[in-house]
């Protein structure tokens, strides 16, 4: 039988990956989503992902393989804003 963590309510009460990983995943824009959300949905996500690798120390190296992610995503969705392309698509990494 596995544990399930209890729904977050609030980034700041994520302490887990798995809790990371849920409060963010149903809250990620599609990707035809206007650069300006998107890049506001990855800068939180590599905020939040960077703060798990502090507290869920089973996931540290885990955690800031998907900080550095999420940031790299954010960066991407800056660049199509900074060009003009505003409702661009980010690579998405499986």
């Amino acid at each position: 039988m596995t544990r399930r963590s209890k729904p977050t309510r609030s980034p700041e009460s994520i302490r887990t990956l798995q809790q990371a990983h849920a409060y963010l995943e149903p809250r990620r824009p599609v990707d035809s989503a206007p650069a300006v959300e998107r890049v506001a949905f990855f800068r939180e996500s590599a905020r939040i992902y960077a703060a798990v690798a502090e507290t869920d120390r089973f996931h540290h190296h885990e955690a800031l393989y998907w900080a550095t992610r999420e940031r790299e995503h954010a960066q991407a969705a800056q660049a199509e804003l900074d060009r003009g392309k505003g409702v661009a698509r980010v690579a998405r990494h499986a």
